[in-house]
């Protein structure tokens, strides 16, 4: 850390600040748990990173400490002090958008590539992730890698391999074009105030995007499949137009259920039903 920064517990106190349970939020305090969270990526010297939720600055600090360009979006006005004397510390490193970030055009933002990390805000971190994976990939995603803390029930879905409980539509739609892992477990004492749940922070990189495969139609798909996911896929596919016929061509068993389909696989039947559609 920059010498001369306040310990951030004394910026929080100075401020007034207290995590507000309507805004998700939790706040880290731990120096050394923060700056093994912004190495997650890998070198961030002079590399452009989104964070959104900074709330009072403590992933930030660590994000600045490791030579990045932060853009960081708070919709808390409370935290707008603090996060300025941050920028105050990291001359030119800071760039502060007060707003919400599941308003705001957040690609736009960037000349760049950045790469997303953040301790994100419980109440919205699944919608913000779903948001960047849905995004537009033509011909790569508009993000370099993304660095996100969960709860560890959500973790543990983003990761999830077939055959677990915890396998269906976010694992497939995190892992179709991305390689998806856990990259630390982190006990809910770290937090302030401590939450119920454990969490984990979890890291995605991008990979490329399989070849005739349209988001949409994997999309419905898996939301037919995993929508009544204890049904066999003959009877839960069965309105989806195309279904029957994909999984013969690929040679899916139409008595297996959801849970046991590869992303391989929902990815194979999904380029079926594309090549078999109607033009």
């Amino acid at each position: 850390m920059t010498a001369g920064l306040p310990p951030l517990r004394e910026v929080i106190a100075r401020h007034g600040l207290s995590a507000s349970k309507a805004l998700g939020q939790n706040f880290l305090f731990d120096g050394q748990l923060l700056g093994r969270i912004a190495a997650v990526p890998g070198p961030l010297a002079d590399r452009a990173v989104l964070e959104v939720g900074p709330g009072p600055g403590g992933l930030t600090r660590a994000l600045l400490a490791a030579g990045a360009q932060v853009t960081a979006i708070e919709r808390d006005h409370r935290c707008i002090p603090a996060l300025e004397e941050l920028g105050e510390a990291y001359p030119g490193k800071l760039r502060l958008i007060e707003g919400d970030a599941l308003a705001i055009d957040a690609p736009s933002l960037f000349a760049e590539r950045p790469h997303i990390a953040s301790n994100l805000p419980y109440n919205v971190g699944t919608a913000l992730l779903i948001g960047w994976l849905s995004a537009d990939w033509s011909p790569e995603p508009w993000w370099r890698s993304l660095t996100l803390m969960f709860q560890r029930e959500v973790a543990d879905r983003i990761v999830a391999a077939p055959g677990s409980s915890a396998y269906g539509r976010l694992a497939v739609l995190a892992q179709w074009r991305s390689t998806a892992r856990i990259a630390m477990p982190v006990h809910r004492s770290a937090f302030t105030p401590p939450p119920k749940v454990m969490s984990a922070v979890v890291h995605l990189t991008p990979t490329p995007a399989p070849d005739g495969v349209r988001l949409a139609v994997l999309e419905r798909l898996t939301a037919a499949a995993f929508g009544q996911r204890r049904k066999m896929l003959r009877q839960s596919l069965k309105g989806v137009s195309g279904a029957d016929a994909a999984m013969a061509t690929v040679g899916v068993d139409p008595s297996r259920r959801a849970e046991t389909v590869s992303v391989a696989e929902f990815v194979a039947m999904a380029r079926a039903m594309d090549a078999a559609a109607p033009v």
